[in-house]
Parts: C-alpha cells; structure tokens; sequence
C-alpha cells in the first residue's frame, strides 16, 4: 500500500475588498469602450462598405449608360479578358463595349509611339510585318457603332489576330501617317 499524504483543510474563503469608486469608474469606462469598439467597429466597416459598393454600383450603371467612345482607359480587367494590352504612354485612349448574349466587343482607339505599336501588335499576337497596307481590317458595322470613319487620305495598315475559342478575335487597323506616332484602332470580339 503506497502512502498518501494527508488531505489539507479547504481555505476559508477570502474576503473581498469592497471595491472605491475610482476602480468602479475606470471599470465601467473599460467595459463601455470594449463595447464600443466591439460593435462600432463592424458597424462602421458596414457603412463604409455600403457607401463603396453604391458608388460602384452607380459607376457601372454611368459606364453602361455611355453610348459611344469614353475619353478613358478601360480597365485593366477589360483589356485582359479582350486581350487589348494598350501600351504604357498610350495618349488619346477611348473605349466603349457592347455586349448582348451572343457576342462582346471592345472598341479601342488610341496614339502611341513606334515603339508602343511594336510592343502592342507584339503582345496582340502580331507583328508590324503583318500590317498589310491600305488594308482596313474594321467592318462597316463596327464602324458605324464607334463613330469612326475611315477617309482616303491617311496611310492605312490592318491586321486581324485570330485566336482559339473562347479567346477573342481582334480586327487592328493602324493610321501610320505619321509613321512615328501612329493611330490605333482596334475591335476585340469575342463570344462567351
């Protein structure tokens, strides 16, 4: 049999101190800030979030709204989903997409450099050796929904980059009248 030591008497209970009102202050302010930010901090997140989702909400309905080309950037989610990679230092850029359930269409028109019509026709799949001249690549259709016109006069050069579906399809037509500071028109389609 193994030896067990002795229980110990149970300690009497301690007597509390009855708390001054200074600690009963500083207490109370304690739990009331804890509670504050416990439930003012989600809330105020809410409101926050509220305010940027409405204000996105009412951005897109204004873009949606927009017929014909926005003097504006698209964005990039926009350029990566219709493959349009508009070149760093692009100027003049505009944009405007349709969309229905059959087909979407970007219309892109903006100027660059000889070397951003490089990297663009580059980074599209194609090359400046596939600009065919005097070739205006951009259907009737699609012109009429830009508002662009096409005049005899300026030295035209087109290309079409076809990809694999679902990948879009892209019609590139290039104003190198100025050969050092060409035009660019593209319409990217493609059918979800």
């Amino acid at each position: 049999m193994i030896p067990t030591a002795p229980p110990r008497p149970p300690r009497p209970p301690r007597e509390r101190m009855p708390e001054d009102r200074r600690h009963m202050i500083r207490r109370r302010w304690l739990t009331a800030v804890i509670i504050v930010l416990l439930v003012g901090i989600p809330a105020g997140y809410l409101v926050i979030s509220a305010g940027q989702s409405r204000d996105s909400g009412r951005d897109k309905e204004r873009e949606s709204s927009v017929v014909g080309l926005q003097d504006n950037w698209p964005s990039l989610m926009k350029r990566r989903v219709f493959e349009v990679p508009i070149p760093a230092g692009a100027w003049e850029v505009a944009y405007y997409e349709t969309s229905n359930w059959r087909t979407s269409r970007l219309y892109v028109r903006f100027s660059t450099t000889a070397a951003g019509l490089d990297t663009f026709l580059a980074e599209s799949g194609a090359a400046r050796s596939q600009l065919t001249p005097g070739r205006i690549t951009i259907g009737e259709r699609d012109r009429s929904i830009a508002a662009w016109t096409f005049q005899d006069g300026p030295t035209w050069s087109g290309t079409t980059v076809t990809r694999e579906e679902p990948r879009p399809t892209t019609d590139i037509t290039v104003d190198l009248t100025e050969p050092a500071f060409p035009r660019v028109y593209v319409v990217s389609t493609t059918s979800p």
